[in-house]
């Protein structure tokens, strides 16, 4: 098959391959609205729910199967992935839009993650706790939840999904996974390396189709016992909503409005040679895209010269064009957002010193190509500067002092990710201290850290429960505590 073929794909539930009852969706490829990725099912309620029914049926034998056996199959996949990362990658490209740069880079850390969650399965867990009654031998042991529904975005269409499933099956819970509609081919040939690696029939299964024929079907199942979402704060809130009162539980990873500040001692160049992929990398699209840049007052100039001038040299076009360093935004109805936010900022008074523009020449008009843009002039009650973009936008302000830059770091609903540029010890030391963030960095641009690092946000940008690393597993397991006396 060739990069430019469009996929026929199906649904995997109970271990078989099956089409969708209410037809057919596609995805298309946001460098060329002409060009076709993918056909998959439209699910309906029923067949929604027939997904549900083979996780609960397959979890007994699941959660008894031991840990190292189950980690045996998730190498199994991290394998599997590893073997065709060329077609994931080619896939990413085309569906999402990243740059073939960007989507090696996911392929191979959704592998990372894999690897990383099936060796978890070789762990000690639990432990043996005091207890003050003689004879007496308490331990805690933690064990799966259940059938875990996964809802996932568009932006990390591998990755994300990966994150959640890989912790859920080791811990012996069992994977419902609803990908988003705007990349659902790469979700769908993950199923297929699901089954190809030998997961018994049941234990990982997906859903496409129509949020609202099946939205509803899913999340209401009583036999759901946790939902593990990444998206917008607005469907993650509603999903709060949706299940408030029935002891499902939720993780969210959701909004973020992420800041980075450059001190009046920092070395220009380099923060922004760091901070560039973090602005307009995969387009914006990230939730630890650094979307608010706070500068001394000393060096605002200086910087705003130089981020405009590394703006216009981005060079913007399809993941298939090897000179591409930013590819498109997912979709028309992303790129609107964009271009209105872009707007409203102007409406608003700001100024718009580099980029804000739609590419519409050529073939670049069949394509949802925006370019990088820098805003100036920006106040804290804008909404360039409120809002979270998920674009190429940067917007950058001026400040006096480092306790000023940290108040208004913080003055957001969000608190995922934020970082500063500095050579102070003493106001590194402060930052850190003062943000409100669940992820701050010193002279490192804000990421989505590393497969055995905890990862997370504060306030609306997400839940208690982290992902990543070992505090990523207590979303997925229920502690136990056993006391058994040494004589009856």
């Amino acid at each position: 098959m060739s990069e430019t073929d469009t996929l026929t794909l199906r649904n995997l539930v109970n271990g078989a391959y099956v089409d969708g009852a209410a037809g057919t969706d596609v995805s298309t490829n946001p460098a060329d609205s002409s060009d076709v990725v993918a056909v998959v099912p439209r699910m309906s309620a029923d067949e929604a729910r027939s997904a549900v029914d083979a996780a609960a049926a397959a979890l007994p034998a699941w959660r008894n199967t031991p840990s190292v056996l189950r980690g045996k199959h998730l190498f199994a996949v991290a394998a599997l992935i590893r073997e065709r990362a060329d077609q994931f990658r080619d896939t990413i490209c085309r569906e999402m839009g990243k740059t073939s740069a960007e989507a090696t880079i996911e392929v191979e850390r959704s592998a990372e993650l894999v690897e990383f969650f099936a060796g978890v399965g070789r762990l000690p867990h639990g432990d043996v706790v005091p207890d003050r009654r003689p004879g007496v031998v308490t331990t805690t042991r933690h064990e799966p939840i259940g059938v875990v529904l996964a809802i996932t975005p568009w932006n990390d269409p591998l990755m994300v999904p990966v994150r959640k499933a890989a912790p859920a099956l080791i811990q012996g819970n069992t994977v419902v996974l609803k990908p988003s509609p705007d990349t659902p081919a790469v979700a769908l040939l993950l199923a297929q390396v699901m089954q190809d690696a030998g997961l018994p029939a049941g234990t990982f299964n997906t859903v496409t189709g129509d949020v609202a024929e099946i939205g509803d079907t899913l999340v209401r199942d009583p036999r759901i016992a946790g939902i593990t979402f990444t998206g917008s704060t607005a469907t993650g809130r509603h999903l709060g909503r949706a299940i408030a009162g029935t002891g499902i539980r939720l993780q969210t990873e959701m909004g973020g409005k992420n800041a980075a500040v450059i001190m009046a001692d920092a070395d220009v160049t380099r923060a922004l040679e760091v901070l560039l992929p973090s602005i307009f990398g995969q387009t914006g699209q990230r939730c630890t895209a650094v979307s608010r840049l706070l500068v001394h007052r000393d060096r605002y100039d200086e910087v705003v010269e130089q981020i405009v001038a590394r703006a216009g040299a981005v060079a913007v076009g399809p993941a298939a064009d090897a000179a591409t360093t930013m590819g498109p935004v997912v979709n028309q109805r992303q790129l609107d957002k964009v271009l209105t936010m872009i707007g409203t900022a102007r409406e608003q008074g700001a100024v718009i010193a580099a980029g804000g523009e739609r590419l519409a020449d050529g073939t670049a008009a069949r394509g949802c190509f925006v370019t990088p843009t820098v805003v100036t002039g920006v106040t804290t009650d804008m909404r360039i500067w409120t809002d979270e973009v998920f674009g190429p936008v940067v917007a950058v302000m001026p400040f006096d002092d480092l306790d000023e830059a940290i108040g208004i770091a913080n003055d957001t609903t969000y608190g995922l990710a934020s970082g500063i540029f500095t050579n102070n010890l003493a106001a590194a030391e402060a930052f850190v201290h003062g943000m409100e963030t669940g992820q701050v960095v010193v002279n490192l641009a804000p990421s989505g850290w590393d497969v055995h690092q905890a990862f997370g946000g504060f306030k609306e940008s997400g839940s208690a429960f982290k992902e990543h690393g070992l505090d990523g597993l207590a979303f997925y397991t229920r502690v136990k505590t056993v006391a058994v006396a040494a004589t009856p």
